[in-house]
């Protein structure tokens, strides 16, 4: 392998850190994979330890770079899951709850624990929260802040750093301070409008109560901010004699997993597809489903976040929408049911998966159906489990389903397996729906990449549902892609990040909408609407 040119690409998903050898056109030559450690000590408390990820990040680096000539890696990028990392003021792991567990030094993205402080952050209807689409999520950044503050108020003075996960990273590569501008603006209140304003917005942090981190010129919060793919530094030598690489490799600035997966599907190319990335919608779908829209200009849409200002593509304005369970949401129906339980102790669950999509064909034939779609005529769910991130903004949703019965098989249990992937594709035309009425001209094409693309039934659904064709990358890891072409930024092989964009983009496969479902699908829809609807008048009437 001496000679070529490769960029190291880290992602750090909800449960496991992951790396890959990407060369110059994009594709993936290695990959390895490390599972990390997620506690759970109350009910919607998700914690993890930066300790662990940072020493599986090593591994699986070092795994990756088996063989390969040192001076043949010419940049390494990361991304990672928006969480927060609490660290003391000698930069080392400090505990965000009463477990008093030092490991236990990030809350993570899908912990639920600051509602209350949400709600408050969102009473002071600041003009700020016109960029997270009229209300700040419990997932952000600031309502978390506000929660250690609150209730933890004896420890609030002892914690001398906080990062985004994806820039404690790119800190412990480097020993750089910087934070990226994709995390401060997509999850941080951090200020880059449309009258091009970028900063810290002082008024906001006063009126939210967090003043305080206003101090020393916010050295707790980032005061260097870079946009991805930007020169982060050189690695540490330390790291670099860990890793076999040489001190200096660049390193990126950092960027979010959901939008590494963005970058790296936005420039794939699929024969008789517009490659125009505004006609372009992304679908990352792991444990939740981000759903990216870029545009020339900035466009409001409530309940949705953004505009961001190059939080992905540079120049270009972010929306970032998105369903908070969906692969997680999916897992939960099948090791809740009688019969998956039973087949998830013989079987993985890809494989049960696999076994659920056969016998729903054998169901469609043996009742004379010409698609398995219309098995769930009389089934039918709202999917928000974990509330509803996109675009009714509103975690306290709960799901329904409508239609059960006192049956254990293997056959329901592959009716709400495929009610499930209609909802979430139900999910993914609400979610276009709110974009198209705030302004976005028309998509013409869905980009999908993540755990859930490996299904074809969901990536058929989801084309059937919003009719319209889907391109599915070849090179199947686009966030590890993503990611690595943040390397290839940072080392300046390619000369703007659009030209590694679109040289690393690669070839898709284009799955085309069947006709045939397009009006059941339809009619499903104005059901999904009416579950909304209707689960407001429940709570209308027990109040």
């Amino acid at each position: 392998m001496n000679g070529d040119v490769y960029f190291v690409g880290v992602d750090v998903g909800s449960g496991s850190v992951r790396a890959a050898l990407v060369d110059r056109k994009g594709h993936v030559i290695r990959t390895s994979v490390q599972e990390i450690k997620t506690w759970k000590p109350k009910v919607d408390y998700y914690e993890q330890s930066s300790n662990n990820i940072w020493t599986c990040c090593l591994t699986v680096i070092k795994d990756v770079l088996t063989n390969v000539d040192s001076s043949g890696v010419r940049g390494i990028g990361f991304d990672a899951t928006c969480s927060l990392v609490a660290l003391d003021k000698n930069g080392n792991p400090t505990a965000v709850s009463e477990s008093d567990n030092n490991e236990q030094n990030i809350i993570m993205w899908m912990d639920h624990r600051a509602e209350a402080e949400a709600n408050i952050i969102n009473k002071k209807n600041h003009d700020l929260l016109k960029y997270v689409g009229g209300k700040v999520s419990l997932e952000m950044e600031m309502p978390k802040l506000l929660w250690l503050k609150r209730n933890l108020p004896n420890k609030w003075s002892e914690f001398g750093y906080f990062y985004d996960l994806p820039d404690f990273l790119t800190w412990k590569a480097t020993g750089s301070m910087s934070r990226s501008l994709c995390s401060l603006v997509c999850k941080w209140n951090y200020e880059c409008s449309t009258d091009g304003k970028q900063g810290w917005n002082l008024e906001f942090l006063n009126e939210i109560g967090l003043e305080d981190l206003a101090e020393n010129n916010f050295s707790k919060i980032g005061n260097t901010v870079l946009s991805p793919g930007e020169y982060c530094g050189g690695l540490l030598p330390d790291v670099a004699s860990v890793l076999g690489l040489q001190p200096g490799t660049p390193v990126a600035a950092s960027i979010i997993d959901a939008h590494a997966g963005g970058l790296g599907m936005i420039g794939s190319h699929g024969e008789g597809i517009d490659k125009e990335m505004s006609t372009r919608l992304g679908l990352i779908c792991g444990t939740s489903t981000c759903h990216m829209a870029v545009n020339k200009k900035p466009v409001m849409v409530q309940g949705v976040w953004g505009p961001y200002f190059s939080a992905m593509v540079p120049g270009m304005w972010l929306n970032e929408a998105g369903q908070s369970a969906s692969g997680m949401l999916l897992d939960h129906i099948l090791s809740s049911h009688p019969a998956g339980i039973e087949l998830l102790k013989i079987k993985s669950t890809g494989d049960v998966r696999l076994y659920l999509r056969d016998l729903l064909t054998t169901m469609a034939q043996r009742e004379g159906l010409s698609d398995v779609n219309f098995l769930t005529k009389d089934i039918h769910m709202l999917p928000d489990f974990h509330g509803n991130r996109s675009p009714l903004a509103d975690p306290t949703l709960r799901g329904m389903i409508s239609g059960l019965c006192i049956d254990h098989s293997a056959e329901n249990l592959a009716l709400l397996y495929l009610a499930t992937l209609q909802a979430l594709s139900y999910g993914t035309r609400h979610i276009i729906d709110a974009l198209l009425l705030a302004g976005y001209e028309p998509f013409k094409t869905l980009l999908i990449c993540g755990g859930l693309s490996k299904d074809p039934l969901f990536v058929q659904t989801q084309a059937d549902v919003v009719n319209m064709p889907i391109l599915m990358p070849r090179e199947k890891d686009s966030v590890l892609v993503g990611s690595a072409i943040l390397g290839a930024c940072a080392s300046k092989y390619f000369n703007t990040v659009h030209d590694a964009i679109v040289n690393m983009g690669g070839i898709a496969d284009v799955i085309h909408p069947m006709e045939n479902t397009k009006s059941f699908h339809k009619k499903k829809y104005r059901v999904f609407l009416k579950m909304f609807q209707d689960q407001m008048k429940y709570r209308t009437l027990m109040h």
